[in-house]
């Protein structure tokens, strides 16, 4: 006996269940909205309601388990959307948090960039100069993010402040395409399992002579820009600023600035 086809449900209950889901999913917000003012109180009365919440390598955990778990039609970017802003949201009722953004030639695109990767919580202004944005990192609850731009080698003065990190490459994701900006605060950063170092040297000569050398000692590396009399280097693992292979590597003046979470969807 040949079997009935099964018979899609209405559109009326499509929406229906979708109104419900929708309900649910407010629940579940306003719970998790909560906790964080929870957490919050807590820092307020263990005397650290000014220090800085941000955890980059925490929230890179989050998203990657919540990407590779099971799911049939939430691709990589709404998941990050949506918890991006709920990540965003939790830090700025824990204490300050505010955004500083320099985008060189295209501010549009880098504040949409930061966006991205902070959500709308965090109050937002633009810098005139990358200097200016790195200021603002150096204050409490502060990140700066600037772009890449081969008019500028801002990334060379953090060689001086080693307070303040690199700790996320934007955007997060390949599918938003190719890496733009860096986001800088005086915060922690620690090893995700899948990073990219970022490293400075004032070598002469051809990047590529750099790369070599840094090969021939098992790191793997890739220019990501020359200005200013200094390449900045993007290196495959997480490495310390104290790490042999790149003390034995070219240049005078050289530095670990930081390092990111490789892209969420690769």
């Amino acid at each position: 006996m040949a079997k009935t086809a099964a018979v899609p449900p209405s559109l009326e209950a499509v929406r229906q269940r979708i109104d419900a889901l929708d309900t649910e999913l407010l629940r579940l917000v306003d719970e998790r909205a909560a906790l964080a003012r929870i957490v919050a109180a807590a820092k307020r009365a263990a005397g650290d309601g000014d220090k800085f919440g941000l955890r980059p390598a925490r929230e890179a955990a989050i998203l990657r388990r919540l990407i590779a778990a099971e799911h049939t039609s939430a691709n990589p970017s709404l998941i990050v959307r949506i918890w991006r802003e709920l990540i965003g949201d939790s830090l700025a009722s824990q204490g300050p948090f505010h955004l500083s953004v320099w985008g060189a030639k295209d501010p549009g695109r880098a504040v949409e960039m930061a966006r991205q990767r902070f959500g709308a919580a965090p109050p937002l202004s633009q810098a005139a100069r990358p200097e200016d944005a790195i200021a603002q990192a150096r204050t409490p609850g502060g990140v700066a993010v600037c772009a890449l731009s081969p008019d500028s080698a801002w990334w060379g003065r953090l060689l001086a402040e080693p307070q303040l990190k690199v700790f996320a490459a934007l955007p997060c994701l390949a599918a938003w395409g190719e890496m733009a900006a860096l986001a800088v605060a005086a915060v922690e950063v620690e090893p995700t399992g899948d990073d990219r170092t970022f490293w400075v040297t004032d070598a002469p000569g051809a990047a590529r002579a750099v790369e070599d050398a840094l090969g021939r000692d098992g790191v793997a590396a890739d220019l990501v820009l020359e200005a200013g009399g200094l390449k900045l280097f993007m290196l495959a693992g997480f490495y310390q600023g104290g790490d042999e292979r790149l003390a034995r590597a070219p240049g005078r003046l050289t530095g670990v600035i930081g390092a990111a979470p490789a892209p969420l969807d690769v």
